[in-house]
């Protein structure tokens, strides 16, 4: 177990250790966190314009979920919360399918084929579980793809965490357990929550590694992600990794996080702004200009208004299609229901 903070770019954007990547691939990776920023906000303005449901922002966390999806291969399954955005989309879930589940249509819950991302989970800790499922699949199946899921802090009080860690211990199955220790479960503050120094060490209880990193290094938080998924792939079994970050928001578009976090707090943790001291360490290396950052922003701002455009252009599902959405082949009993629900509205039952 290793409870000793890792980092290796500072606040600052200075080196602390040897970095995990080279130029190029960091320049990409800050360019994702930028995207996710931007999408981010654009979700939350939609939110509040009454075109999506309720939004659960991940401000200030984009280097613990790019850091750690950049880490996966493509066939590893990814599972996730309703917070992780930027990991999903990382790992292939389209910014359109994202939107559409905020928006309450089901069709957001249905990634492309070759997408290996489960829909975002709104149960509290309950989707880790499907990752150990997931994992203990791919050992039967004797290949060695990993499986990564996503939680916060508030979810390590759940009792599925305990039942997926003990489970993922006990037959040293292909998964990690990615916590964003972003403080709060959305009131309640971590140390009122758990009395364990730390939540990596609760991985000693259950016979597999700890190790706790600087949520807001890209760097730090990709090798340890790598060196987890390593593991996990080589039959060495789960890891927990703790990132410690912040969400800046609110818990979601309906918190309000002034009446439960002290005023000054966010001003402590703004400075270590994951997306900043990348680009710190990109422009003391020539590899950031104003030019470039215009230029990027602009492309990803028309990535993600096509996505909304193309999410809000969709026809309405039709009443019917909840009972056409079920099986394959509707069973008699669905046929049925479907067939009152179609009488009573004076439409013509289609047989599919």
């Amino acid at each position: 177990m290793t409870e000793e903070l890792q980092q290796i770019l500072t606040p600052e954007g200075e080196l602390a250790g040897e970095p995990p990547l080279g130029m190029e691939e960091t320049r990409g990776l800050y360019r994702a966190m930028v995207a996710a920023r931007l999408f981010d906000r654009k979700a939350t303005a939609l939110q509040k314009q009454g075109r999506l449901a309720t939004y659960a922002p991940f401000e200030g966390q984009e280097a613990a979920q790019v850091g750690s999806a950049a880490a996966l291969r493509t066939d590893d399954w990814m599972v996730a919360t309703y917070r992780d955005a930027a990991a999903m989309w990382l790992h292939g879930y389209p910014w359109k399918l994202l939107l559409l589940w905020r928006s309450g249509d089901e069709r957001g819950n249905c990634p492309p084929e070759e997408v290996n991302v489960l829909p975002p989970s709104i149960t509290v800790g309950a989707h880790m579980l499907h990752a150990v499922g997931l994992a203990w699949s791919a050992r039967l199946q004797g290949g060695d793809r990993v499986a990564v899921t996503y939680f916060g802090d508030g979810a390590t009080s759940e009792g599925d965490f305990h039942e997926a860690m003990n489970f993922a211990g006990v037959y040293r199955l292909p998964v990690v357990f990615m916590c964003q220790n972003n403080q709060y479960a959305i009131s309640l503050r971590r140390d009122r929550q758990t009395a364990a120094a730390t939540i990596a060490g609760k991985a000693d209880g259950y016979g597999f590694p700890g190790v706790l990193v600087d949520g807001n290094d890209l760097f730090a938080v990709f090798r340890a992600t790598a060196e987890a998924v390593e593991r996990a792939r080589s039959g060495g079994g789960p890891t927990l990794v703790e990132a410690l970050t912040y969400r800046l928001g609110p818990h979601t578009t309906s918190d309000d996080p002034g009446r439960y976090r002290p005023a000054d707090e966010e001003s402590e943790w703004k400075p270590r702004d994951p997306i900043e001291r990348v680009r710190c360490y990109l422009a003391n290396r020539d590899g950031w200009t104003e030019e470039w950052q215009r230029a990027i922003e602009a492309e990803e701002i028309a990535e993600i208004e096509a996505a909304v455009a193309e999410a809000e252009a969709l026809p309405p599902l039709r009443p019917q299609e909840i009972f056409e959405a079920m099986f394959a082949e509707m069973t008699p009993q669905l046929r049925e229901q479907r067939g009152e629900l179609l009488d009573a509205s004076g439409h013509v039952p289609v047989e599919s």
